[in-house]
């Protein structure tokens, strides 16, 4: 019935909806009987649904419209289901009073405060669940009061039971967020009580401001229709979840033993904080840490009407929210779903509804949207901080964290800048991506170490080529050191040494000072051949993306270039390069190469490797999809104009007489081949379009980076020109290790003896059809590494420029007769560190130089 007493708000009550599509089409009716809405105004709340979950919790829900259809409300107005009997809403949570909202101006930002107070008086909310009379419903839509606190002691509800928590560094966001999770699958109310303070299992923030600690005893309680079945449930995840937070708290006290423990390389005498990661880029760095964090930014108090301001922080919360939940997906892939649950917490943090209701609150009382987000970020994590609790402190660091993304989707204009301090400095950051590495000085910048990446990432790739020492995947205590400090940062053992002493410093000096004398001395003799001291010649070759990086790779001694990445050329853009624009990018790495050597890989998307512009289907692994030449010969419309480009450039620069093999001035392979059907089919596809073309021939060849390839070599050879090794993959893949997951990372080493043995496979298979095999992973880079690629038959190395000067050193400091002798022992080791230790004792090693 409609309540006489209260224009604009309409409510029904013992209502009995078959389900909540039902349930909003009956209270839209209301509206619609009203006046207030226009009829399709309907579908525009059943959208909505489709996009968001408008449960407020307690039982109550707040339906309404898309944002871009407020044109279809006449007048604002609220139409409210009661149905006692509960309609199932959104994961097993049901809903009790339906609110629907018409809003033409600030009505549903002043309902969404009245109902989160409502929602805090469970004795009013559960007789408002079946009462007869519509006054009373209307009369708490009505009322600004607060809701009433708990009169007397926190008291424990009918189902209980007493936990002492054992989580190792306490009750934390992701326990918590499995917690509020298991506890909102059912409609029972639930609270944890730790003393005198309570807490509703379902809000996340309350949760943390209990600040509980292991040791300390909470009572967990439960009332309702199936409370105990939901006491049970959430009791199995509390009780579960302590032998996952036991076995982190051991893996991280292992990994700080480890992290102490000596290395091969600098070490420092004295005792000192460390810092451990995985070495992406070599060299020692001294200087001060300059951690790169959001800045803090000025949030001016503009206001605008509620209507309005209503909407763009719903707006930027959807964002935010996608943006999330994004990151949590990759983070899951990479890192797995123990360190993609830190973003998931994140995403209950900013869902929850006090923190919303308190900026709902500052709109209300006349403050602009950006500002009383701002205002209530600042004072929820304010709240955490207080507790004195490291962990929580962390928490309240994760909200401002997340609150500084929702606010920069309110404006853009706020999003946090960076800045480097005047002078010289080692750089912390969470992450950078491969555009702000590139941009570095390294006069500015004199090492760099991020939480997060990996060693084979383009950001840790970035680094080498600008020569700055870096550590990556170093962990989030990272960001929590002192700004200004002085440390010392070794790129080569992945080390950070935290105010080492002076003794110390004098030390690292006299070590960095000997690295650079090695390292011009054999910058002096690049340009000399890599050839050994009993003759045998191995070609050197560059890894190099765009025309203008070749001057540069040529002055560091490469012969040519081993790798280009065409798929730089649609990562770097918004749309597809067409065919004239690839064929100008590859005319002029030819004429910059004036005749050298220059082997392209066709498009290598996938994977690590995504291109929004090219909307490819989402895959849930994408190293095991649809990637390489599996999606070359999916979509021609890719691969056919890139190869038309790379034929119409061989027509314009490659002659009729040009060498071949591996001294050929063009050949284009094609990566993730497993087959040779595949190869079959790549062959028949570029002699179809070199005729059309009329250009001559040049070489074809595969990247083996799957075992499968390296174990049928020789049935693969029959069909190539050559091969080339991408030793990253093909660790990833014999090693079954993601190579960006931080976690497994140190294991992902390239010099394991499975995948040296691989590459031994590939030569041999290769050798008994006459191909040249070549190299161009990590390992080719690494001195020690491309001495061993040399003892196992490979003919061609490939690196980034700033490697090449060690490598051709350390080639022809050796003899190819000891070189196979060291890759036969190599192969014959039980493991990576085995394999690694052969080179302790060897002259130019880490160990050995300085």
């Amino acid at each position: 019935m409609l309540a006489p007493n209260a224009p604009r708000v309409l409510i029904r009550t013992a209502a009995t909806p078959a389900d909540k599509d039902a349930a909003i089409r009956e209270a839209a009716q209301l509206l619609v009987a009203a006046g207030c809405i226009d009829p399709a105004y309907e579908g525009s709340m059943l959208r909505r649904e489709g996009v968001a979950n408008t449960y407020l919790g307690h039982g109550v829900v707040i339906p309404h419209g898309m944002v871009d259809d407020r044109a279809l409300v006449r007048e604002s107005g609220l139409a409210v289901l009661q149905v006692p009997g509960g309609v199932a809403w959104h994961d097993g949570q049901d809903a009790h009073l339906v609110v629907a909202i018409a809003a033409q101006s600030d009505t549903h930002i002043t309902i969404l405060r009245r109902l989160t107070r409502l929602i805090q008086d469970e004795a009013r909310l559960a007789r408002l669940r079946t009462t007869q009379d519509p006054a009373e419903i209307a009369a708490a839509l009505s009322e600004d009061a607060p809701a009433p606190g708990t009169a007397g002691p926190a008291a424990d509800l009918p189902h209980a039971f007493t936990w002492t928590v054992d989580y190792p560094t306490g009750l934390h966001a992701r326990p918590a967020s499995a917690w509020v999770e298991a506890a909102r699958g059912g409609s029972a109310r639930i609270q944890v009580r730790h003393g005198a303070e309570v807490a509703d299992v379902k809000n996340l923030i309350a949760l943390l401001q209990l600040g509980l600690r292991t040791g300390d005893e909470a009572v967990i309680s439960a009332e309702g229709e199936d409370a105990p079945a939901a006491l049970a449930r959430l009791k199995a995840v509390v009780t579960g979840l302590s032998a996952g937070e036991k076995a982190a708290a051991a893996r991280a006290a292992e990994a700080a033993a480890k992290a102490a423990a000596p290395v091969a390389g600098w070490n420092p005498a004295d005792p000192c904080r460390i810092v451990s990661g995985i070495g992406a880029s070599p060299g020692l760095a001294i200087g001060p840490v300059h951690v790169l964090g959001p800045t803090e930014v000025v949030v001016p108090d503009e206001p605008e009407p509620l209507t309005s301001g209503g909407d763009r922080l719903h707006a930027a919360l959807e964002r935010t929210a996608a943006q999330l939940k994004a990151l949590a997906d990759d983070t899951g892939r990479r890192l797995g779903q123990a360190d993609a649950g830190i973003f998931r917490a994140q995403s209950d943090l900013i869902a929850d509804t006090d923190l919303i209701t308190l900026a709902c609150q500052l709109m209300v009382e006349g403050h602009g949207v950006a500002y009383a987000w701002h205002q209530a970020v600042d004072r929820m994590a304010g709240r955490l901080s207080a507790l004195g609790n490291p962990v929580l402190a962390a928490r309240a660091a994760d909200l401002r964290d997340v609150g500084r993304r929702v606010l920069a989707q309110i404006d853009p204009a706020l999003q946090s800048g960076h800045a480097l301090p005047d002078r010289p400095c080692i750089l912390l950051a969470p992450d950078l991506a491969p555009s702000d590495t590139a941009g570095l000085d390294p006069a500015r910048v004199l090492g760099l170490a991020t939480a997060q990446g990996g060693p084979t990432s383009h950001t840790a790739i970035l680094a080498r080529t600008l020569g700055i020492p870096s550590v990556v995947a170093a962990g989030g205590t990272l960001l929590a050191l002192p700004a200004g400090a002085t440390a010392i940062l070794d790129g080569t053992t992945g080390r950070l040494y935290l105010d080492p002493s002076e003794r110390d410093l004098v030390a690292a000096r006299t070590w960095r000072d000997a690295l650079r004398a090695t390292q011009e001395e054999e910058a002096r003799e690049r340009g000399l051949p890599a050839r050994t001291r009993d003759g045998h010649a191995v070609a050197i070759g560059a890894n190099v993306n765009t025309p203008d990086q070749v001057p540069f790779a040529l002055a560091q001694g490469a012969e040519g270039v081993g790798l280009m990445r065409t798929e730089f050329l649609f990562l770097e853009r918004g749309d597809t390069p067409g065919e004239d624009d690839q064929y100008a990018t590859y005319r002029a790495m030819l004429e910059a190469l004036d005749g050298r050597p220059l082997i392209v890989r066709a498009l290598d998307i996938g994977g690590d490797k995504q291109v929004p512009h090219l909307a490819l289907p989402k895959e849930e692994n994408p190293f095991l999809g649809v990637r390489g030449a599996r999606l070359l010969l999916r979509r021609p419309d890719l691969m056919e104009p890139q190869l038309r480009a790379l034929y119409r450039a061989a027509k314009e620069c490659v002659p009729a007489d040009a060498p071949a093999a591996k001294d050929a001035p063009l050949s284009i392979m094609f990566p993730m081949i497993t087959s040779v059907p595949e190869v079959l089919a790549l062959r028949q596809a570029c002699e179809r379009i070199r005729t059309e073309i009329g250009a001559p021939q040049v070489p074809l060849g595969i990247m083996i980076e799957v075992p499968a390839a390296a174990i049928q070599a020789d049935a693969l050879a029959a069909h190539c020109d050559f091969f080339s090794i991408g030793t990253n993959d093909l660790t990833q893949y014999a090693l079954a290790i993601d190579r960006q997951n931080t976690e497994l990372a140190p294991e992902a080493d390239s010099l394991h003896p499975a995948v040296l043995r691989l590459v031994r496979m590939t030569c041999e298979g290769a050798a008994r059809h006459g191909r040249f095999v070549g190299v161009c992973g990590g390992i080719a880079g690494d001195p020690f590494g491309a001495g061993l690629l040399a003892g196992l038959g490979v003919h061609e190395l490939s690196m980034t420029p700033r490697d090449l000067p060690a490598v051709k050193a350390r080639l022809r400091a050796a003899s190819l007769a000891d070189l196979k002798a060291l890759a036969e022992r190599a192969c014959a080791q039980p493991d990576a560190a085995a394999v690694r230790a052969l080179d302790r004792a060897s002259p130019g090693t880490a160990e050995a130089r300085p």
